[in-house]
């Protein structure tokens, strides 16, 4: 069967879908983390627990929601409780995966997504945490989903807006934060990136179809480590692509 042409948001939704784990607990944004779960829950993980900001947990997603507090993301859940309820879950080690994004990202990690420039005097604000420091702070592993380049992936951010590993090895838990958690992967339209275990820097771990090596550096405004090995990321599947354009998003909201 001939490999059906897709985009670049189709590809990144089908990468951050093979991430999830089935059985486990993750804490969904709107957006393609909403259709990355729900693609997930029809192939590799149908056991996944969606945890939604404003309170759904455990939600059957049949129906794509199109944010995170409207009523298909309760629909069939297990509790319908409030934010506050959701965030302690979180703080209380309930919750395996939370997935993000931001304006920003920096070697470590860490999000922006409050201001660009200075704080007081930026050059644009930017609709600020809305929960993203509770999510990196406690969730036990955390994925980033961005558009790769200069503006994006920078060498410090300007506000960190959500932490990763600050300023390198031992420096969450000096903050206070639960040992053990962090950021795991950062889907984005050129590359699927994780972080070097000693460095805690982030690494290339798999290019997209078509993208080089040296296309992902001459995008990436600090220097990514690099192994000697790096992988190709399948591209959607035609099954995959049916899920998204025949069941999920149907209306092409996101895709």
């Amino acid at each position: 069967m001939n490999q059906a042409p897709y985009s670049k948001t189709e590809l990144m939704i089908c990468v951050a879908a093979r991430l999830f784990e089935d059985g486990t607990t993750c804490f969904i944004g709107t957006g393609i983390p909403m259709l990355a779960a729900m693609l997930a829950s029809k192939t590799t993980a149908p056991n996944i627990v969606p945890i939604f900001e404003f309170g759904g947990t455990g939600a059957i997603l049949e129906e794509l929601p199109l944010a995170v507090g409207e009523a298909r993301t309760f629909h069939k859940g297990v509790s319908a409780l409030g934010i506050c309820d959701t965030m302690e879950t979180a703080q209380r080690g309930f919750v395996d995966y939370g997935f993000l994004g931001g304006a920003q990202i920096d070697p470590y990690g860490n999000l922006n997504s409050v201001v660009i420039g200075d704080h007081d005097s930026p050059k644009a604000r930017l609709p600020g945490s809305g929960g993203g420091n509770d999510v990196g702070s406690h969730c036990w592993r955390t994925i980033a989903i961005m558009q790769h380049d200069v503006r994006r992936f920078v060498p410090k951010v300007d506000f960190i807006t959500t932490p990763g590993y600050l300023t390198g090895p031992g420096a969450r838990e000096a903050a206070g934060l639960p040992r053990g958690t962090g950021p795991m992967a950062v889907v984005s339209t050129l590359a699927l990136m994780d972080y070097d275990p000693e460095t805690c820097r982030m690494r290339l771990r798999a290019l997209h179809p078509d993208v080089s090596v040296d296309e992902v550096k001459a995008n990436t405004g600090f220097d990514l480590l690099i192994p000697e090995q790096v992988t190709v990321n399948a591209p959607p599947s035609n099954e995959e692509l049916r899920l998204l354009r025949e069941e999920i998003d149907r209306q092409r909201f996101y895709i």
